[in-house]
């Protein structure tokens, strides 16, 4: 009998969480604050790059019941005590400290160098996003075969593949970012009624791979704005910002987090989409309207960017690949010792 489409069980591609030291995680936090700091880079492309996105999804929504518990109950105490043990602290707490040292210290420099050497920073930054186009798809196709592997042997597993629905999805998404980041900017006053909404959609960026946080506040006309408050420390502004970040957050988290659930390849076929359709606004050569023009004199130097900045990224999926595998067989070694008989438990868990 034929498969009929139905949503998809979670099922996160590898081990269900990377081990991670605390200074490296320092580090990541950093790495997706200072791309923030910058139109057309997603934070979360790099927290999918450095193997974090999963548990900072996770730990987000997690936070965000905790909070609805807390606020609405039933059985307040326990169920926030339980919530808050299932937030991975130890990455949580050095990326938030590494993001926000970051974009606090990176936010003048970085828009200066954007403003002064605009074809070079889009060339660099557009070969990093089109090397990180690459996660998303190894996710997508490393966890189709992993469920594959798991399958019962008498179990029919050709709905465990790419469908011509997911590529279309995915089309879809990279046509409908493209025509969203080849708008041009607009210019709007700092009003709170203006401020909320905005660090609300904005923030969507910081979980979406593909949309940039600092792209979008460039598009409502608040980029200059935002970063003039973090650089001034304008309190006033940055509280509004802040309201509008935690609604935003509350919102998209859930959500992201219910369609990786239930919907974990159409969802990444949809951010690889996003990812693809968002390069456009990293095309060095284009006016300030983001009217697309060709190349110029500075054609050498920004492929020689945008070379490196793909290698670099390049390499460090390569290596997350590595680390993913040796870690899979480290966990494939202790289940052996542990458990004599696994494929007996695995079979019954993926029924």
């Amino acid at each position: 009998m034929p498969h009929h489409v139905e949503p998809e069980p979670e099922h996160a591609p590898g081990p269900r969480h990377r081990q991670t030291s605390v200074p490296g995680n320092l580090v990541r936090g950093a790495l997706i604050g200072l791309v923030e700091t910058v139109p057309g880079v997603s934070g979360g492309t790099v927290a999918l790059v450095v193997g974090i996105y999963h548990d900072l999804i996770d730990s987000a929504s997690h936070l965000i019941s905790a909070l609805r518990i807390a606020v609405t109950g039933p059985d307040r105490g326990a169920g926030v005590r339980r919530r808050l043990g299932l937030v991975r602290w130890r990455v949580v707490l050095p990326v938030l400290l590494g993001m926000v040292a970051a974009v606090f210290t990176a936010a003048g420099p970085v828009a200066d160098a954007v403003d002064a050497h605009p074809v070079q920073t889009r060339a660099l930054f557009f070969g990093m996003v089109l090397a990180s186009v690459a996660v998303p798809v190894r996710m997508i196709l490393h966890d189709l075969e992993h469920r594959r592997v798991l399958a019962d042997a008498q179990d029919d597993v050709s709905h465990l593949r790419l469908r011509p629905w997911h590529l279309a999805a995915g089309l879809a998404a990279a046509a409908g970012t493209f025509v969203l980041v080849s708008l041009p900017p607009t210019s709007v006053e700092a009003h709170p009624a203006v401020i909320v909404p905005a660090a609300a959609v904005a923030v969507s960026a910081l979980v979406l791979p593909g949309l940039s946080g600092s792209f979008l506040l460039l598009t409502f006309g608040l980029y200059e704005p935002t970063l003039r408050a973090v650089d001034e420390r304008d309190l006033a502004y940055l509280g509004l910002f802040m309201l509008g970040m935690v609604i935003g957050l509350a919102v998209v988290v859930k959500v992201l987090k219910w369609l990786l659930h239930h919907w974990h390849t159409l969802t990444l076929t949809l951010l690889t989409g996003v990812m693809a359709g968002g390069l456009r606004v990293l095309w060095p050569w284009q006016d300030e309207r983001r009217g697309v023009h060709e190349p110029d004199a500075d054609l050498g130097q920004a492929i020689g960017l945008g070379v490196l900045g793909f290698l670099v990224v390049a390499a460090l999926v390569t290596l997350d690949a590595w680390m993913i595998r040796r870690q899979l067989r480290a966990e494939t070694m202790v289940e052996a010792v542990t458990d004599p008989e696994p494929g007996l438990e695995i079979g019954a868990e993926t029924r």
